[in-house]
């Protein structure tokens, strides 16, 4: 054998077997991450340009876009602002320096905005029109809506406005991050004591969009708060003349600091960064098309930004501030039609989730499948004289949340509740504040999250004296305790007794609230501890299974892949023959289909009506499959500065149906699926000319309704279960069709 230096694929040549290790370190074969998250972004745009979805959901999809913009700049951009202004040359995998990433992120946002603006201009407000969905500008007002603006400025918006003078004596103002703000040019005498600018920040606690008098049924007009304050400021400035009047919206820093080193008091310390979060730098300024050039360098000197940090708007400024009209009640004909998640039959058959459970484990699939599910066995236990104790971890749960309540009312029957509250979950810091005190002054015992880590973790514990012997209940997730998000993201849930889980997640809690040695815990995949090393093992086996001649199989569905340590086994497997699918919502550093490297990886995004958020990862083993669902994608962050766990499937039930079912479902789309190609750009998937097209989420929606639907009476405390038999439907999976793109997935 002639072993070259350069290889670790083999391959034959004249007789002789060349081994060929390829640098796997090459910045060609990785795609920038904030790059790879602005092309996730551009899909969300494809929704709203797709004339097939709905008119409001398409407007949605606008206003999404937007929303996830501005957490972009106030987290990456903002970052990597800092690096580029403390002149780091520091690369990344893909070779890019701080510079050449922002540059690029400047160059495709620009691109994005103005596609947007197109969609809105072109598309979706002239339909909006012929819907009968008007938005107004102050100088389309009839006269009676003029006389009922008038009234509303002077009652409900005179009062809380207040003008701020610029001058030499009067610095710029601090206006708060993503505030919609007025610069007013006023025309005066002149003065040595006399502003010529003022800032008039529109009041953030009145609603931004507001409907005409006279709207509906079929017709309506709405105008946006900062119309009406702008056609009556001169009650303001009373004996000034206004010259000009231009919006302005201000995106500043928003990324916390916590210096785990210095932080005596992780409470404390959570909540003083938050009183700074809205005083953060600028890292981008919003202004509207019509803002003269000499305002717009004014702006920008005032808030130490460059040229390239300005965005001109069309109308709207803000899409967000467009967001009641997809939810308004006069609406249903142009929104998806509602989808009321079910409750499967296996639990509706049973009065006793707890004796059920005992027999067997429960897979649920969300949002396809009720999350009240969960809601009801927390608040089933709260009131259950034989549960002695419950032990949770909370990231993320809403305001008022049916979950937090369980847990008090379960502390004030005196049962022994824990919550592992993670307060530094990001944009959420200050509602977990304030809920983790209320359960505290109800009795729970709080734990406020570990110093530099964040516990991501999605774990339930329900502790029952059964008539046997105490039992261990637990619920494992993919996905937060949130009611409201559990409607609109795919998750799964896994609820089970088995001693083999249970007793390891008893373990972890224990590990995280005694903050004790790691042991003792081997079925669960534990970060920082070792899910990274277990998944190398994972995909090392399956290499192994490729190089021995034998089938070897990856799929892998997560939100973001960026670790490039992961990203280079992935790499290894590959090249050693080993089929490997990656379904990734959003950022994926990976790049596929480089010859020798990534041919054998496909890579696809779903973006949908949901938000695919569930994670599972698949290993063929030989025949013997071994699958995981998990709290983590595969990132630096959630490997090693986040406590999360990967908990196996085994019972052969559920393993066949997150297979067959589940996984065969999503790589089967094609018409949600974008392909994604070797320079980084995604290439949407087309149903094959007469076959029936593949929608994954509407399939799963349709092997939900395929059961018995049974709905719960209304009422956030009721457990009892109706059955409702929906007519023309199979009762069973085993009889709906089989998916036919793809009959070899696995």
């Amino acid at each position: 054998m002639l072993e070259i230096s350069v290889g670790e694929r083999s391959n034959l040549c004249f007789g002789m077997e060349l081994r060929v290790t390829i640098d796997f370190d090459n910045p060609a074969y990785y795609i920038n991450r904030e790059l790879s998250w602005l092309e996730f972004n551009a899909r969300v745009l494809e929704e709203a340009a797709d004339a097939t979805q709905p008119l409001l959901e398409r407007l949605r999809f606008l206003c999404i876009f937007s929303s996830n913009l501005d957490e972009f700049f106030e987290i990456r951009v903002a970052g990597i602002k800092q690096q580029v202004e403390n002149q780091s040359d520091q690369e990344g995998p893909d070779g890019l320096s701080p510079r050449e990433v922002f540059e690029a992120i400047q160059k495709r946002t620009h691109q994005l905005v103005a596609r947007q603006y197109e969609i809105w201009q072109q598309e979706v407000e002239p339909l909006l029109r012929k819907n009968g969905i008007l938005l107004c500008r102050r100088n389309d007002l009839t006269e009676e809506e003029r006389r009922w603006a008038q009234r509303y400025f002077t009652d409900e918006i005179l009062p809380v406005l207040t003008p701020l003078a610029v001058d030499p004596s009067h610095p710029f103002p601090q206006v708060a991050n993503k505030s919609f703000n007025l610069i007013v040019t006023l025309r005066r005498p002149v003065s040595a004591h006399l502003a010529n600018f003022e800032i008039v920040q529109v009041p953030h606690n009145l609603p931004r969009l507001l409907t005409l008098p006279g709207s509906g049924p079929n017709r309506y007009r709405f105008i946006q708060l900062k119309e009406v304050i702008g056609l009556f400021l001169g009650s303001l400035f009373p004996g000034d003349e206004i010259s000009d009047v231009n919006g302005f919206r201000v995106t500043r820093n928003s990324d916390l600091y916590i210096d785990d080193e210095e932080a005596e008091n992780l409470l404390q310390t959570v909540e003083e960064e938050l009183r700074k979060r809205n005083r953060g730098n600028a890292v981008r300024l919003e202004i509207e098309e019509s803002c003269p050039a000499e305002m717009e360098e004014f702006l920008l000197r005032a808030l130490n930004l460059k040229k390239s940090d300005s965005y001109r708007h069309f109308e709207p400024l803000s899409f967000l501030h467009l967001l009641p009209v997809c939810a308004h009640e006069a609406f249903p004909h142009l929104r998806d039609r509602p989808w009321t998640p079910v409750i499967p039959k296996e639990l509706a058959a049973h009065s006793d989730i707890f004796e059920l459970l005992r027999r067997r484990d429960i897979l649920l699939h969300h949002p396809f499948e009720s999350f009240s599910i969960i809601v009801d066995l927390l608040q089933r236990a709260a009131d259950d004289p034989g549960v002695l104790g419950i032990r949770m971890t909370l990231y993320r749960t809403g305001g008022d949340s049916p979950i937090v309540r369980a847990l008090m009312r379960a502390a004030q029957n005196g049962k022994q509740v824990t919550a592992l509250v993670e307060i530094k979950a990001r944009f959420d810091e200050a509602n977990n504040i304030v809920w983790a005190r209320q359960m505290e002054e109800a009795g729970v015992h709080v734990v406020y999250g570990l110093l530099g880590l964040k516990t991501h973790c999605k774990m339930l514990e329900i502790i029952r004296r059964d008539p046997d012997r105490i039992r261990l209940y637990v619920h494992l997730g993919t996905g937060n305790y949130h009611t409201g998000t559990a409607r609109l993201y795919t998750d799964l849930s896994l609820l089970t007794t088995r001693e083999d889980l249970t007793k390891e997640v008893g373990t972890l809690f224990n590990i995280l609230t005694g903050l004790s040695r790691f042991h003792g815990i081997h079925k669960l995949l534990v970060a920082p501890f070792r899910l990274a090393e277990a998944l190398h093992e994972l995909i090392a086996a399956e290499t192994a299974l490729a190089q021995a001649g034998k089938p070897a199989r990856i799929i892998a569905k997560m939100n973001a892949l960026v670790d490039e340590e992961m990203i280079q086994a992935l790499y290894r497997a590959s090249a050693a023959g080993v089929r490997i699918d990656l379904i990734v919502r959003g950022i994926c550093c990976l790049r596929p289909g480089i010859p020798g490297v990534s041919e054998q990886i496909r890579v696809i995004s779903i973006v949908g009506r949901f938000l695919e958020h569930s994670r599972i990862f698949y290993f063929g083993n030989g025949g013997e499959p071994k699958i995981y669902l998990s709290s983590a994608d595969w990132m630096p962050r959630n490997f090693y500065r986040r406590i999360e766990i990967a908990f196996p499937v085994e019972e052969p039930e559920l393993k066949k149906r997150l297979t067959n079912e589940i996984l065969q479902t999503y790589l089967s789309d094609c018409v949600k699926a974008r392909v994604l190609q070797p320079d980084g750009s995604y290439l949407r998937l087309k149903p094959t000319p007469g076959k029936s097209p593949i929608q994954a989420q509407y399939h799963l929606r349709h092997l939900a309704r395929a059961q018995l639907v049974f709905e719960r009476p209304q009422g956030p405390e009721s457990i009892s279960i109706v059955p409702q038999q929906r007519p023309n439907l199979s009762s069973t999976r085993e009889s709906l069709p089989l998916l036919p793109e793809e009959p070899n997935l696995f």
